[in-house]
């Protein structure tokens, strides 16, 4: 039997204007209408509608959720593995971040102190200096690497804490469009990969795309950063690497 936008809020636990507003965007528009131009959702619209919340959740833009599911080659099942894979990942972060701050609150409370090296386990492993040696071995007398320690030197914890999180997303990203089946050269893949070099552009250095298409065979060949993608996804990096040369070619360098 067929929901009404009312019925369907409550299930979904929405506002019926947010159903409204999917339905302007063409991001959940109902299956059928009463003859009073009345709203009916069905069982298709309902697991639509789950996949949305999922995708959500997982601070995907609503015209990004919408671009998957209209896509042909979308999977349900691989979107729901997926979408299971990277809340796993959040709740497990979530579990050490809950046990670090019952630490903190039994030392404050007059229990064992916290070892130094321990406060901050639970938080973040990237170093921006971890590999400033190479870095400036490898590009020290270049502009974006003087641009990029003018930029980086005024960075605070809280400013690497907001890059991090916004080179995540753009990796968990990569990761559903991967999973969803969408072809490395798909525009909203290279979308995505154009996102990442503008990402670099205004939080390191300036990223032409003949640069960005150099950091992309390094992201797949360097056993280092491929090992930050594949804990993500098996050919993360080499898929992300296809998706940066794809964009690079569409925007009119297409040399390798």
């Amino acid at each position: 039997m067929p929901y009404t936008v009312s019925q369907m809020a409550r299930l979904a636990k929405l506002s019926v204007r947010a159903l409204h507003h999917y339905d302007e965007i063409g991001l959940l528009v109902p299956s059928a209408r009463t003859d009073a131009g009345y709203r009916l959702y069905g069982d298709a619209d309902l697991e639509r509608l789950q996949q949305i919340l999922f995708f959500r959740e997982l601070a995907f833009p609503l015209e990004d959720i919408r671009r998957i599911l209209d896509d042909a080659a979308f999977d349900r099942r691989a979107a729901l593995l997926m979408q299971r894979t990277l809340l796993e990942e959040r709740a497990s972060q979530a579990k050490a971040l809950i046990a670090a701050v019952e630490r903190a609150l039994e030392a404050l409370e007059g229990g064992a102190p916290v070892k130094e090296e321990e406060m901050f386990e639970a938080f973040s492993d990237h170093d921006p200096a971890q590999y400033a040696d190479e870095v400036h071995e490898r590009w020290g007398d270049t502009h974006a690497y003087r641009e990029a320690a003018r930029r980086t030197k005024r960075y605070g914890k809280d400013d690497w804490a907001q890059i991090r999180a916004e080179g995540e997303e753009i990796t968990r990203d990569f990761a559903a469009r991967m999973e969803g089946g969408v072809a490395p050269q798909h525009e909203m893949a290279m979308d995505l990969a154009e996102r990442h070099r503008l990402h670099i552009d205004r939080r390191f250095y300036p990223c032409s795309h003949a640069m960005h298409r150099g950091l992309g065979e390094m992201y797949a060949e360097d056993s280092r950063f491929r090992e930050h993608h594949e804990r993500v996804r098996a050919g993360l990096a080499v898929y992300v690497r296809d998706a940066i040369v794809a964009n690079a070619a569409r925007a009119g360098d297409g040399r390798r």
